[in-house]
């Protein structure tokens, strides 16, 4: 092989390992769209729904909403949807006036993990 033809064949394999490594990198699962929003004040909600930049891992990945007090307001698990991986819901039980804080776990089909939380409010 010829040096010119050895220098290309090296430079293709870094640039793919690079774009590889790449998206890799932006494979971890972050919230793009959330219902009720974080910070928002809204009338009480009957679920929770969390749209992500990847497809979910269903049987890893939870959403949780919790009262003032810290208990759990869900009334039934989480789930992914199974036509749409990037979308996680949660229904709610009757929710009074206040504060709630939504907590989530998101682990991407590739096994990458995020979590996050945030607060809405009930008027």
């Amino acid at each position: 092989m010829n040096t010119s033809l050895t220098h290309r064949v090296k430079r293709g394999g870094l640039t793919a390992l690079l774009l590889a490594t790449a998206q890799l990198a932006f494979a971890h699962a972050h919230p793009t769209q959330q219902t009720p929003a974080p910070d928002a004040t809204v009338e009480a909600p009957h679920e929770v729904t969390i749209d992500f930049t990847e497809g979910l891992e269903p049987a890893f990945s939870t959403l949780t909403v919790i009262d003032a007090a810290g208990k759990p307001v869900n009334s039934t698990k989480s789930s992914v949807d199974a036509s749409n991986k990037k979308h996680m819901s949660v229904a709610l039980g009757e929710l009074k006036t206040g504060t709630y804080q939504v907590e989530w776990t998101a682990v991407a089909d590739d096994g990458h993990r995020t979590k996050g939380h945030y607060l809405f409010n009930v008027k």
